[in-house]
Formats: C-alpha cells, structure tokens, sequence
C-alpha cells in the first residue's frame, strides 16, 4: 500500500522534500529563543544590565523572524505538495477505473467508487500534509525539547519523562480500539453515497411511486448509523483531551515544586526555570499533535488501502501480448460456449452449450424472454466478459486473440439503457468517431432517423443534452445512441433491444435504412417485438440460457413452439390495439 501511494507523489517531490527542511529548521529556530530568553533574564534583567537584554532581545527577534519565513514556506510547499499528491492519486485511480472490465466493476459499487475518489482520497491528502509538516515537527520538537530539558536539569527531565511515557501509553491504546471503528464508517459511507446516487438517479419512480418518504427514512437511518459510529469514534478520542490535562498539570507541579527548591538552593537560576516551564509546554504540545497526528493516520490507513485497492486492481480482462490488430470481417461463431458471471461457481451457467455461426454482413435477431440471458450472450463478442469455456469467434479469430481496442473500435453496441453525456448533440456523436465530420454525423443520424427531430430543435445540431439526456424522450434517445454507434463505423452493429421506445413505424425505417445503407455490416437486434426481428437473415429463440431454435421467420413460426406463442399474443395485442 505505501509503495503504491509513494508513486503518486510523481512531480512533486522537490516540495515534499523541502516541507520537512523547512520544518527542521523552524523548530531548531524555536527551541533556541526559550533558551536566549533564560539568558536574557538571568545576564540581563536581574543584575540590571542592559545592554545583554538588548543583544538577547534583538537575537530572538531575528530568530523569530526566521522561524516565521521558515514556517511560512514550509506551509506553501506542504500545500503544493497535498493537493498534488490529491490530484495524482484521484487520477490515478480514475485511469485503473477505465481499465476494469465489466467484472471488476461488478465487484465495486458505484456508491463505493465515487468514496475512493473523493472522501477517501481527501482524508489521504490531509493525512500526508501532516505527515511531511507536523509529524516532522512533533517528534523534532519533542526531541530537541527533551535535550534542552537534559541539558537544562537531568533530574526534572527524567521525572517528565515518566509522565510523557504513560500519557503516551494510554493515547496509544485509545488509537488502537478507534481504528476498526473509523474502518467500519468508511463502509457506511459507501453505502450512503450508494443510496443518493441510486435516489437522485431514480427521482422519477420514486415520484411517480409516491415513496419520497420511504426513502427519506432508509438515507436518514444510513445517516444515523455514521452518527452513531462516528460518535463513538469521537468519544474514545476525546478521552485524548483529559489524559492530556493531567499530564500538563502534573508537569507543571513537579517543575514548581523541584524548580523552587533548586533555586533556593541555589543551584538553579530564575530564567532557567522559565525556560523549563517554556520546553515541558514544547514536549506536551508536540505529545498532543503527535497524538492528532496518528489519530488521522488511523483514519486515512483505511482509506489509503482502499485507494490502493483500486490502482492495483488488475483487469480480469486484458489484452495479449502482440494481439491481433485487425479485424478481416463481421462474421460471428459461437463454438459450444458456456457462460456464468462467477466462474468459480461449478455446474450454473447463465449461458450452456451455445452453438451457432453468421456471416458477415447478415442480420442476426434475437428472441427470448426476460431473463433468458440475450445480453450475456452479446456481451461475449466485444469481449466485454469472457466465456467460461468454449470460443467466441470474431472474423474466424477468437476474440481472446485481439487486441481489445481493435476488437471493440469493430463493434459498435447500443445497450438497454441509453446512456447520453452532458454536451451538444455533435459532442454526443463524437464518442462514436471524434474527427468525424458535420456531415458524417447528420448522415448517421438520417440513418437513425434522428435527423428529423434535430432539426426541429432551436440549436439543432448544437442543441445541449443535459446529463443523461434527460431532456429529450426516450425514443429520441435512443436513436441518439445508434446514430453514435454508427458513427464508429463497425464491421459488427449490436442493437440490444434499442428501438423498444420507438414507433413501428420508424422501427421499420431503421431496419430499412441498416439493410441498403450498411449491407457489410453484420447487424444483432435484440428485441421483444417479432416486427423488429421478422426481416432477420436468422432468428436465434434463447430460452433460460439455452439454445432452443434458430431459422427465419417462416421457419420458425411453423415449427417452434416459443417463437409462434409469442407471434400469436403480439398479433392479438396488435388486433386489441387496432379494435381500442
């Protein structure tokens, strides 16, 4: 974990390094002005000489002016060298997460993601600012302090040395019973971030459900469970703040009592005994620092390990070495594949003994029920996940040959849920090719039978989609996201149950426009409407992760049971529709 993070301190080094030289310096500049100030008052003040009070005076100012240009820079390269270590860390996680296959995000929730990213990765910023500032400057200064009591009188220091060993002892206990409980709030707040994204994301049937209340109750018990935890937490440390007191009260009493003592006897002088007072003021501070200090630690080593995590996460899918870089053609096999999310699970398969092949340039539907596991299948060509056993074939290559980008630049797949990003229409199409040109893109569109209402719009083509593209219908949307696929200009086109929202009728023109505008290009549609799929080279029925039947519509209406009974209802709804 620590080798993992020292890496992202990259660019920034020369501040890390000069945050800790800063800090030396300030605190040896510190310690010196007790010590001219013990000197001031036993060579100046009390026999009356003014000339020392001024040398010693005018010397601890320029030391103070030091100390203070000292802390100054110290605090501007411990900034610098925070906030870039922040920015190298959340970069460097965001790049692993652009890696990870489907499986590796499957394992991560989104809610926990977007923690590692932001409150995980502040706690580490701040926690690595003290580290190269005040976990500098508390054991320095406790040490240096510690000599200066030495030096001072070796008796006192060894009677605060066994009350700084004990306040030392019992902070150290408290900071080990709170470390599994700021790891365990960390959790929670995963699950929090994981319950807003999922309430804000669907604030529509929620409304439309009239639960706004039920999930008020489920975040306000999310809530109350870091409340409580974090409570805890909180009540161990502050028990930081009384052990602290005692020892400070038990310092000062022994000082008064054995100072006064000495220098009655004579064998201590006045300004020492302020200095004394001035360095066990030193050595309890830097104790109570140093106690924060690994306080933040404790909480950030959960949080650095979970950022870790993330960057050294190795993708369950990645490219071979020296992978095929071109893709001859869009013809597909399937050779007697099985398939399951968790392949550790023995004997359940989501997909069992798939087998069949299309050639380039046909169009492939695709039937089956919710759950039959049509998407698993699709999946399996652009590699998105890899088969448990058997081949996926892509232009007579198996697709665990390719070069991942290559193999995925070749199939253009619009999902079930449309995604759109934030930006115009023109900056939406360009995540399918981003040199494409003007034209390109209102060709693709016209493709998509998009280009029709573009043009209503205000800005047309420079209309601004807001994030999700919750300003355009669901329809519209749609045809949007196979517009952009098209613009990768794929040897393979994957339509998965995306014209759902759309009208038979620009269904039909669709379809129509793939078959005379894009005869090259191997096309897979997936839907629950026979209309959609009736005009497919072939037609494949999945019935729960099985093979059940392949053939044309024809054949398919005469000699396969699940097929007809869903072309009957469909056609009866149909009748229904048309008599309402």
């Amino acid at each position: 974990m620590i080798s993992t993070l020292a890496k992202q301190i990259k660019g920034y080094k020369k501040e890390t390094i000069l945050t800790p030289v800063f800090v030396s310096l300030e605190v040896f500049l510190d310690i010196l002005i007790p010590f001219f100030m013990s000197k001031m008052v036993d060579e100046g003040i009390t026999p009356s000489n003014i000339d020392n009070v001024i040398r010693y005076g005018s010397l601890m100012l320029i030391i103070a002016i030091l100390a203070l240009f000292c802390g100054a820079m110290s605090g501007r390269y411990a900034a610098i060298a925070a906030a870039g270590f922040g920015k190298n860390l959340r970069a460097a996680e965001f790049k692993n997460i652009q890696n990870f296959s489907f499986m590796n995000i499957d394992e991560y929730s989104t809610g926990g993601l977007i923690t590692r990213l932001t409150t995980d990765v502040n706690n580490v910023q701040n926690s690595f600012q003290m580290l190269i500032r005040i976990a500098v400057r508390s054991p320095l200064n406790f040490i240096m302090a510690l000599c200066m009591v030495f030096y001072l009188n070796w008796k006192i220091a060894c009677w605060l040395l066994v009350v700084l060993v004990c306040l030392a002892l019992s902070i150290g206990v408290l900071i080990k019973k709170a470390g599994p409980v700021f790891k365990k709030m960390f959790k929670m707040y995963d699950n929090l971030n994981e319950e807003i994204q999922e309430n804000i994301s669907g604030i529509r049937p929620i409304k439309s459900f009239v639960r706004e209340d039920y999930v008020i109750e489920r975040f306000n018990k999310r809530s109350q469970d870091i409340y409580d935890v974090n409570r805890k937490a909180e009540l161990l440390m502050i028990l930081n703040q009384p052990f602290v007191q005692i020892a400070v009260y038990s310092c000062m009493l022994l000082i008064s009592w054995f100072g006064a003592h000495y220098i009655v006897d004579g064998t201590m002088e006045v300004g020492y005994l302020f200095s004394l007072f001035s360095y066990v003021m030193n050595l309890l501070m830097s104790l109570m620092m140093f106690s924060m200090i690994l306080v933040m630690l404790t909480m950030s080593t959960a949080s650095a390990n979970r950022i870790a995590e993330v960057i050294n996460q190795v993708s369950y899918l990645e490219s071979p070495e020296n992978g095929q870089t071109t893709v001859k053609d869009g013809s597909i096999e399937f050779d007697h594949v099985y398939f399951n999310y968790t392949p550790q699970v023995d004997g359940h398969y989501v997909l069992r003994d798939i087998d069949f092949s299309i050639p380039t340039g046909s169009t492939l539907g695709i039937l089956g029920g919710t759950g039959s596991s049509k998407t698993s299948l699709v999946s399996l060509i652009p590699r998105l996940y890899d088969v448990t056993s058997g081949e996926v074939r892509v232009g007579g290559v198996n697709v665990k040959e390719y070069d991942l980008k290559t193999l995925r630049d070749s199939v253009a797949m619009v999902l079930q849920k449309n995604v759109l990003f934030s930006g115009t229409i023109k900056e939406n199409m360009r995540w399918g090719d981003e040199h494409a040109t003007d034209e390109e893109i209102m060709e693709a569109c016209r493709l998509a039978q998009a280009d029709e209402f573009i043009q209503r719009m205000p800005d047309q083509y420079d209309t601004y989609i807001e994030q999700g593209g919750t300003n355009v219908s669901g329809g519209q949307r749609q045809r949007l996201c196979i517009a952009r696929a098209l613009l990768k200009k794929p040897k393979i086109l994957i339509l998965d149950d995306s014209t759902s929202a759309v009208d038979t009728k620009t269904d039909f023109l669709i379809r129509e426009a793939f078959r005379t505008k894009i005869p090259d290009t191997t096309k897979i549609i997936i839907s629950q409407r026979i209309s959609s799929l009736q005009d497919a080279d072939q037609i494949l029925v999945l019935d729960n992760g099985h093979f059940n039947a392949m053939g044309t519509h024809e054949e398919l209406l005469k000699s396969n049971e699940i097929y007809r009974t869903t072309w009957q209802a469909q056609q009866k709804g149909d009748d229904t529709d048309a008599n309402a």
